[in-house]
């Protein structure tokens, strides 16, 4: 991690310096879980409507070092200023809520953000007034020939199962209909979920767009000003390796085993909890290893993707923080996706993202059609084939372009299965041979009993569309 000074961490050596951050000073993982926790709980109350209590329980500890989890937590949420605030010994961290931007961290050295909110309006009509997939209204195409009602319905509540799996939500579109539909009790089809990395994904689908309007293509060297100057290693970088998550930039993750949570906090977490420009902190990283030799799971290369779509828009004269309304949602029947940022008003896209099931049901469709919706290609000619193809520098066919891929089987489902995947079982799969779209949407603590019964969902899913062939 950073540091700044030595006083955070007396005694010990300190935390192996980031010389290209220098500006960033070094902030503890009790005050960068107190942080998290603040914006995490905001996001639930504010954004979702969630019950504070069972969001503290089930969701707001996520991004907390483990030694932290343990100790007392003060929260204070006031419902009128729309504030959380939140002390773990004596660190005191804020995040408050900023009408369609969501929930954001306050930085350590100012209470409020760097950028002016702006409300996000949908061009739509009412979402009653369309039947689906465009709205909610009941569908006008036939149900599909065969397929049994009950049997897909029975499969559905497999992933309900066990209540200690915190299913929240559960769509299943196939041929373009919603055939299979379920919520928890206080969640319904409106109801905007956590739904972490599935917003790479996302990332990835608006990089499409700005790549469909000529802002670059996908072998170009990645478009960073900081990288273009002469002798700069990080020139070589690709948009395609990026995007494969195979950059090769230095970025610290769980997998580095080596740090010691009681004092160190990966990088791939801080661009969440602390309150910094994430996208400067990520492409201001060092190179590390070759680009694409070595795939790894690492929110440096979402946040650069990020940058360079912030980029292309504003080079255009448009509004960035409605991009993704006016470009994609509205195209496809979304009327509100809640995107958060930093406290820049940088889309933290590789996780602070809600959006409803039926949301995610239909950008899996857009997936499933090639990038056409409605007669209209919104994504280049062949997208959807490179985030499904395996990244050749991962070691298994397991990863594609800010996609996940069935290459390995761990899903029950035909191996041209991909899908968005997220923290706490969040998923939505895409499966071209059974023309099919599933949703599963969930809480944090559920995640691990979540999975078993979501896998047992699927294969009987599977079944049931099999069998009416």
């Amino acid at each position: 991690m950073l540091i700044a000074s030595t006083t955070a961490v007396a005694q010990r050596p300190l935390p192996p310096t980031r010389s290209h951050h220098p500006d960033v000073p070094y902030q503890s993982p009790t005050r960068l879980g107190a942080a998290s926790y603040a914006k995490i709980l905001c996001s639930a109350v504010f954004v979702s409507g969630r019950d504070e209590d069972e969001a503290r329980q089930n969701s707001a500890y996520f991004l907390m070092n483990e030694p932290d989890r343990g100790k007392p937590i003060v929260v204070d949420v006031n419902r009128q200023t729309k504030r959380v605030r939140v002390a773990i010994d004596d660190n005191v961290r804020t995040a408050a809520f900023y009408g369609d931007q969501g929930c954001v961290i306050h930085p350590i050295d100012h209470d409020g953000i760097h950028f002016t909110p702006v409300p996000v309006p949908t061009r739509l009509p009412d979402a009653n007034s369309q039947p689906w997939p465009m709205g909610d209204a009941p569908s006008s195409e036939p149900w599909p020939a065969k397929l049994d009602r009950a049997r897909v319905q029975a499969a559905v509540d497999l992933a309900f199962a066990d209540p200690a799996g915190l299913t929240a939500a559960v769509v299943v579109v196939h041929k373009g209909q919603i055939v299979g539909e379920r919520y928890m009790a206080g969640i319904s089809k409106d109801t905007q979920l956590e739904s972490w990395s599935m917003g790479k994904s996302l990332n990835a689908t608006l990089v499409g767009l700005v790549i469909a309007d000529g802002a670059f293509s996908l072998d170009d060297p990645a478009p960073v000003p900081e990288w273009r100057r002469p002798g700069d290693p990080r020139g070589a970088i690709r948009v395609r390796d990026i995007m494969r998550m195979s950059s090769g930039l230095s970025f610290t993750g769980q997998d580095d085993r080596w740090m010691d949570p009681t004092w160190q906090y990966h990088d791939h977490f801080f661009i969440y909890a602390g309150a910094v420009d994430a996208f400067k902190y990520s492409i201001s990283s060092p190179v590390e290893f070759a680009p694409d030799t070595v795939g790894r799971y690492r929110n440096s290369d979402p946040m650069t993707l990020g940058l360079l779509v912030r980029q292309a828009v504003e080079k255009r004269g448009e509004q960035y923080l409605t991009y993704p309304q006016r470009a994609l949602f509205d195209k496809i029947g979304i009327r509100r996706q809640v995107l958060e940022t930093d406290p820049w008003g940088n889309f933290l896209l590789s996780g602070y993202d809600y959006g409803t099931a039926r949301n995610w049901a239909r950008l899996g469709l857009l997936y499933l059609r090639a990038g056409v919706w409605n007669g209209e290609r919104l994504l280049p000619e062949g997208f959807t084939n490179f985030v499904s193809t395996p990244a050749p520098a991962w070691p298994r066919p397991e990863y594609g372009g800010q996609f996940w891929i069935n290459g390995i089987g761990q899903w029950n489902l035909p191996r041209d299965a991909y899908f968005m995947s997220g923290a706490g079982g969040q998923h939505t799969f895409i499966v071209p041979s059974h023309d099919l779209v599933v949703v599963r949407m969930g809480h944090q603590r559920g995640a691990a009993v979540g999975a078993k019964l979501l896998n047992q969902s699927l294969a009987a899913i599977v079944e049931a569309i099999e069998g009416a062939r």
